[in-house]
């Protein structure tokens, strides 16, 4: 089914919130039968806070169908390496998270919001993917999540903005456009912020940036050269004013900076199939939503994020 034209798209980054949810919501939320829901609970709340708040007539929450994708683990064995569990091959989550998940996914499908990920991709991947289709549409979208990687996208010419997280949840969002990223980090837009992050690295997802390279320096290094492409020029054509240590320090990790855009630098152009993702005005399946929210304990959460929907779905 194709996706709708107009209105306003709203991208959860669905792990972020959820993980925000599990340490958010105390762990005494629990089912019925004494299984723990705070995950869950928070989840469906904090979506119901966002759609009430930004009223969006389209909605997705992107999925990681893979956290840990090959390609950027081939560019740089350590990304997100710390995150893996003790056998090497899954994600590290908290034992009281991970049955949850598919809990999340169930309550959704019944509510009828679409839920998109792809094989070999992050969510931020899918998020990029979408928020791209619907800028080349003309659509505003918002981007809702906990990472900063997610900067990458902002761009204020084609109304795509994210809703960062931060410390408080979404309660207390703070919006980030390219007026934010040239306070906050002195870069102009998106992209900028992407080649930031990959001279200044993030020990957060494994990537080692380049030694002695903060947000500053970095950001005045793009300030002066544009982008990483131009930086590399310089160091070939022996710019004098890279010099000292900071020219070593850059030589050095040229090996580096050949393959961290293609870590750190969000896939646009997902194969993706056409989805629906108008905010659905009633549950797709009452009867399930139902008996989820009557095994779970999850009738007001399921009320409120109803409601919500009710109100902000397109006429």
């Amino acid at each position: 089914m194709a996706t709708p034209s107009g209105g306003r798209l709203l991208l959860l980054d669905s792990a972020s919130l959820y993980f925000r949810a599990f340490y958010g919501v105390p762990d005494s939320v629990r089912a019925p039968d004494g299984t723990p829901v705070n995950a869950v609970r928070g989840f469906l709340d904090m979506v119901a806070t966002l759609v009430t708040a930004h009223r969006p007539t389209r909605l997705v929450a992107c999925w990681d169908d893979d956290w840990r994708p090959a390609f950027r683990v081939a560019a740089i064995p350590s990304y997100k390496a710390h995150r893996l569990r003790g056998d090497g091959n899954a994600e590290d989550t908290p034992e009281g998270l991970e049955p949850q998940v598919p809990i999340v996914v169930d309550v959704l499908a019944a509510l009828g919001v679409a839920r998109v990920g792809h094989p070999g991709f992050e969510a931020d991947d899918v998020i990029a993917t979408l928020a791209e289709r619907a800028a080349r549409a003309g659509t505003p979208v918002d981007v809702v999540t906990g990472d900063r990687d997610l900067f990458q996208l902002v761009d204020d010419a084609r109304s795509v903005l994210v809703l960062y997280t931060a410390a408080r949840g979404v309660k207390d969002i703070h919006v980030v456009d390219e007026a934010e990223l040239v306070r906050r980090y002195g870069v102009p837009d998106g992209r900028a912020y992407a080649a930031m992050a990959a001279l200044r690295g993030d020990p957060s997802d494994g990537l080692p940036g380049v030694p002695g390279i903060g947000e500053k320096t970095a950001a005045a290094l793009l300030s002066r050269y544009g982008d990483l492409a131009g930086l590399r020029r310089a160091l070939d054509d022996g710019d004098r004013a890279i010099r000292g240590t900071q020219r070593a320090r850059l030589e050095a990790a040229r090996d580096y900076l050949d393959v961290a855009p293609s870590v750190v630098d969000v896939v646009r152009d997902v194969p993706l199939d056409e989805i629906q993702d108008a905010v659905p005005a009633q549950p797709a399946d009452l009867a399930a939503l139902a008996g989820l929210a009557a095994r779970w304990g999850l009738a007001s959460s399921v009320t409120r994020v109803t409601a919500a929907l009710a109100k902000a779905a397109p006429g």
